[in-house]
């Protein structure tokens, strides 16, 4: 009988009752019983908001260069963020209670998903770093400088690596090909095609694995160690991308005061959150919690097939399982959300931040992409609908509701405010997302 970490499966399904779901592949929702009040949980993290500000301001250094190699980002002086749009239709069709907000990142620009957040970051980072100890750079220049031909020649003697699904692949290879970095991809079995493909028309390489995420980082980490000019993009461990991901607290803070949207005890805020490896939501959500402290409720969204983090945060254990140690196999069409590991640091940092975790199958995911598509006119790829049921599962399920008991939030929701964080889809090629409206729509047909 397979032992894992100790205990038997039948064991871990009796200490922990959700692992029960996890491993039939159902739909199901976990709440963190680790979750803090935000001012002792803040109290007890390395990271605060000091560090976010920090990652501001060097944004802000960068949007000057931003807005000159990349046009589309001009218009917002070189800023990338994404619309907050009110999906009222969407709200009525999922009859939800409150107000129905999908925080569009799947429109960044640059490179089209939430990635694009993180990635572009942290290689902003490295190339100021290297700007700066060159004496080419200094902190009250004009960023534009990195523009040049000079510049572009000092970052090619360097080179940036990174794992990806897809979309930290894009962001980290779009961005350091364009500084002029030798730009390295490696890519796992169920990256899309057209993301390889725009990533080689770009001059990066791309190395692709007939694995799974956690190949894909693991011979990406080992090789670039070789090179002692090559920046490793670790979207298990890196401070800096976690950092990147939340400063979009901030932007959103503004967002909602410019719609005159309250969030306060009688006005919470619940945001759901897609969720791979965990850096992208991890970041959010802790920049969320530094932001508006017990009055929002932060909920990450997995594929059934890929629940990692909500397996490695039940357990306890973290990174030290995987869900095929549980007998689930890490295959979904939420490409984006295909791993099997979760982050380590990610994973013990958000813990007493996060409210809890849901799954979703792919076949929910399509039908929610339809249904988007033709009640709201927006395009997401399948993965950016992993947010959309966490409305239903607070006002419907039993855990929901022990959760609204909990935190004092009974008779409040139909003054909330929900965000979906729609995290990509804007780039995916048309024929591409038409087989997946396609199949959306078959599924819906076959429910009616």
């Amino acid at each position: 009988m397979k032992v894992i970490e100790g205990k038997t499966l039948e064991e871990w399904e009796r200490a922990v009752p959700v692992i029960r779901d996890l491993t039939a592949l159902r739909e199901t929702m976990w709440l963190d019983g680790h979750k803090l009040p935000a001012a002792q949980a803040a109290g007890a993290c390395p990271l605060g908001m000091p560090d976010i500000r920090e990652a501001e301001a060097r944004l802000a250094r960068f949007a000057p260069y931003l807005a000159k190699v990349f046009p589309e980002t001009e218009q917002a002086g070189g800023i990338l963020e994404s619309p907050l749009r009110e999906i009222g239709g969407m709200a009525e069709e999922l009859g939800v209670e409150g107000t129905l907000l999908l925080k569009c990142d799947s429109h960044l620009p640059v490179s089209g998903s939430i990635k694009a957040r993180g990635g572009i970051y942290e290689v902003l980072c490295v190339a100021e770093r290297i700007a700066l100890e060159s004496g080419m750079l200094t902190l009250e220049e004009d960023y534009r400088v990195l523009a040049e031909p000079r510049f572009v020649e000092l970052f090619s003697k360097y080179g940036i690596a990174v794992g990806s699904t897809g979309n930290l692949g894009l962001s980290i290879g779009i961005m350091s090909a364009k500084l002029g970095f030798r730009v390295t991809v490696h890519m796992s079995a169920d990256a899309r095609q057209w993301k390889k493909d725009m990533l080689r028309s770009k001059g990066v390489t791309v190395v692709e694995y007939s694995d799974d995420y956690s190949k894909a980082i693991t011979e990406g980490r080992a090789q670039a160690e070789k090179d002692p000019c090559c920046h490793f993009v670790d979207d298990e461990n890196s401070k800096n991308l976690f950092l990147g991901y939340a400063v979009a607290a901030l932007r959103l803070k503004k967002q909602l005061e410019e719609r005159g949207t309250p969030v306060d005890e009688a006005h919470p805020l619940f945001v759901y959150l897609p969720c791979g490896v965990g850096g992208g939501p991890g970041g959010v959500a802790f920049g969320l919690k530094e932001v508006f402290g017990d009055h929002v409720h932060c909920f990450f969204a997995e594929p059934t097939h890929a629940p990692c983090m909500t397996l490695g945060m039940a357990t306890g254990l973290h990174a030290q399982v995987c869900v095929n140690d549980f007998g689930i196999d890490n295959r979904t069409a939420a490409d984006g959300l295909a791993v099997g590991r979760p982050s380590q640091f990610v994973g013990k940092l958000i813990e007493p931040f996060l409210s809890g975790c849901y799954t979703i199958s792919d076949e929910h995911l399509y039908r929610l992409l339809t249904t988007l598509a033709d009640r709201e006119g927006i395009h997401l790829e399948p993965s950016a609908l992993a947010g959309m049921t966490g409305p239903g599962w607070i006002q419907d399920s039993k855990p929901g509701k022990e959760y609204q008991r909990r935190e004092g939030l009974t008779g409040r929701l139909p003054e909330a405010t929900h965000i979906v964080w729609a995290t990509g889809g804007s780039m995916v090629p048309a024929a591409d997302w038409q087989a997946y409206y396609q199949r959306g729509r078959q599924l819906l047909a076959d429910n009616a």
